[in-house]
């Protein structure tokens, strides 16, 4: 009987592989952007939003509102976020979660 040799990724995870790589953490938040930007968009259409009616209640202007829609783009303040969530009748709720 012959042993088969072991991956040594076998059964690591793609939070290992990309702590491995230093790019966790940047993964992380962009992957936290495109979440909430989908959250907004979504809540938008299901309200048919459009993005001018959106800036408006959002007290913000239109390319505010194409950033914050906008995944690839930098940051967003906790500020924008409360407002596009009072906008669309919701709630703004951050975690600190346990690492």
């Amino acid at each position: 009987m012959t042993k088969k040799k072991r991956n040594a990724r076998h059964g690591s995870s793609l939070d290992d592989f990309l702590q491995e790589e230093g790019v966790l953490e940047e993964f992380r938040a962009a992957a936290v952007k495109e979440v909430v930007a989908w959250q907004i968009a979504r809540a938008m259409k299901d309200k048919k939003i459009s993005k001018n009616k959106m800036a408006a209640l959002m007290q913000t202007s239109r390319a505010q509102l194409d950033r914050l829609l906008d995944p690839e783009q930098g940051n967003v303040t906790l500020e924008t976020l409360h407002r596009a969530a009072h906008a669309l009748g919701r709630e703004l709720k951050v975690e600190l979660a346990k690492a």
